[in-house]
């Protein structure tokens, strides 16, 4: 058990590459290998790397925080809605108490829930060794799926911070309302200027490449434009038109690509309605 930061990154530099830090556990202890031992560094209880903080303009989320932590946020279920319905459609309760957000973009598949949910939030992750911390773009985590740049025997994954959105929505479609991974998960941002035109807007959709795809010719669309169900529309089209689905057992690719145009539009929209349902 990790006694605080530093604590942590002395035991992976002492462990030189057979150690590997673990904090909700649900996903690595599922790979644990025979044959293939590791010495797990516990870092659950270092309470600096499980906050949510308001920063000036950018809300930071500690890694270590927990998808109910997400959930049940009142910060961000006012400044981040997206990131708040991402977390509670993850797994069951009792999985959403335990695993952390940082593992959940570590173990670097590309339709996990609150992923798709920060690459629309524009965030950046942190992640610290024992040379310092460096912070990066978070899609420049992934590296194939279920590879994640980071190295886990001797980086850890601290934290994310993003800029506060207008607004933002996410929509999920899976085979069941419950315990299923997504057949298509879909998250938006807007950010607005003082004529109500869109100044920025971030789209990010999964399971459609090996990382979190970001539709940038349907942003190109919206950004600059006043947002009506029209020009919504428009770029929901061309997110479709422009999406490389892929075949496999919960969905076939042309099933996915024309969802992609409805879950768009509807995560538009709800980011519009301030995290509401059209």
């Amino acid at each position: 058990m990790a006694e605080s930061a530093d604590h942590a990154l002395a035991l992976l530099t002492e462990l030189d590459g057979t150690g590997r830090v673990i904090a909700g556990g649900t996903d690595l202890m599922l790979d644990q290998r025979v044959g293939n031992p590791r010495v797990l560094v516990d870092i659950s209880r270092l309470p600096e790397w499980r906050s949510i903080e308001h920063r000036g303009d950018r809300i930071r989320v500690g890694a270590l925080c927990t998808h109910n932590d997400l959930a049940t946020s009142a910060l961000l279920q006012e400044r981040a809605v997206a990131l708040v319905r991402a977390a509670a459609a993850v797994g069951s309760p009792q999985i959403r108490m335990v695993a952390t957000v940082g593992g959940n973009v570590v173990n670097a598949l590309p339709a996990a829930d609150t992923a798709i949910a920060l690459a629309a939030l524009g965030a950046t992750a942190e992640v610290r060794s024992a040379a310092g911390t460096r912070e990066v773009d978070l899609l420049s985590l992934y590296a194939g799926v279920g590879k994640s740049t980071i190295d886990p025997t001797r980086e850890i994954l601290t934290g994310f911070s993003f800029p506060i959105p207008g607004g933002s929505g996410f929509k999920r479609l899976a085979r069941r309302k419950a315990l299923a991974l997504p057949v298509l998960n879909v998250a938006a941002a807007v950010w607005m200027d003082d004529g109500l035109a869109c100044s920025d807007v971030r789209i990010s959709i999964g399971p459609v490449a090996p990382a979190p795809w970001r539709a940038l010719e349907a942003e190109h669309v919206l950004r600059g434009s006043v947002l009506t169900r029209e020009t919504i529309s428009r770029a929901a089209h061309t997110a479709m038109a422009t999406a490389v689905c892929r075949d496999s057992i919960r969905a076939c690719s042309l099933y996915r690509q024309s969802m992609v145009q409805v879950l768009v539009r509807r995560a538009l929209l709800q980011a519009l309605e301030g995290g509401c349902d059209e």
